[in-house]
């Protein structure tokens, strides 16, 4: 495995205490940084910590409570002296269907986590960093926001929506050293199949030339790269993950 250098940065990881968010503060620690982790479930977050050590620390935060999220990263920034950086990794899928057997809460609770949250926390991180004159915002999308997968338009929505705002936000920064970058995998087998039907999840790997799913160890690697200050001149790009399933 190579080593990123990440040494002494803070990183804030959103859904950090299972799959991806997991193996990315897991890849933070063994780059040299601090891994902060913020989850709803806070006793996914205790086992979390006990398997990442001391050099990690967590918080239940509601991520679309924009108070709740203003505190935490007051609260982080104050322990550490300051946030590097933001993964926005935190989603949700809210099932399977097609757009008109979708109930419209279930399709608003999913932009709201998948969208709304990424924007709540780069809101309440993005001064942190301008204070400081430095740092990585990496967003984790998906092939589905670039394609738009059937029986998910609410979850393919939120991720191109979240493209988007990684677009703008990126051109919003790109003069004062922070950096702004999104990722697009395709599936990767964590708790979030437990929201799908079987009949998409085998849709899902019909589509990858590479005929298996991406593995969380996989994409942190890549989030932990476009973490780094060896990425120095990408900023509002989208980084492909998908074993060869995107076509642009």
């Amino acid at each position: 495995m190579n080593r990123i250098d990440l040494e002494n940065r803070t990183a804030v990881i959103t859904g950090g205490a299972r799959g991806i968010g997991f193996a990315t503060a897991k890849r933070v620690l063994e780059s040299g940084g601090r891994a902060v982790i913020w989850d709803i479930d806070g006793a996914a977050i205790e086992t979390a910590l006990g398997e990442l050590g001391e050099k990690a620390s967590g918080a239940v935060v509601e991520l679309t409570d924009a108070g709740a999220v203003a505190e935490a990263a007051k609260e982080a920034a104050r322990k550490a002296g300051g946030i590097d950086i933001l993964v926005n990794n935190a989603g949700i899928t809210g099932g399977n269907a097609k757009t008109w057997e979708l109930d419209p809460d279930t399709w608003r609770k999913v932009i709201e986590v998948n969208l709304v949250a990424p924007f709540l926390t780069s809101h309440a991180v993005v001064p942190l960093m301008l204070e400081k004159g430095y740092g990585r915002i990496v967003n984790v999308a998906s092939i589905a926001g670039k394609e738009g997968n059937p029986n998910a338009s609410h979850y393919s929505a939120s991720k191109a929506g979240l493209i988007g705002l990684t677009k703008s936000l990126g051109k919003e920064l790109a003069g004062h050293n922070i950096l702004v970058n999104c990722i697009t995998p395709a599936a990767a087998r964590t708790a979030i199949f437990d929201q799908m039907t079987q009949e998409h999840i085998d849709y899902m790997l019909s589509k990858i030339p590479m005929n298996r799913f991406v593995e969380p160890a996989e994409v942190a690697a890549m989030i932990c790269w476009l973490a780094s200050e060896d990425c120095s001149f990408s900023t509002g790009a989208v980084f492909d993950i998908s074993g060869g399933r995107a076509v642009y």
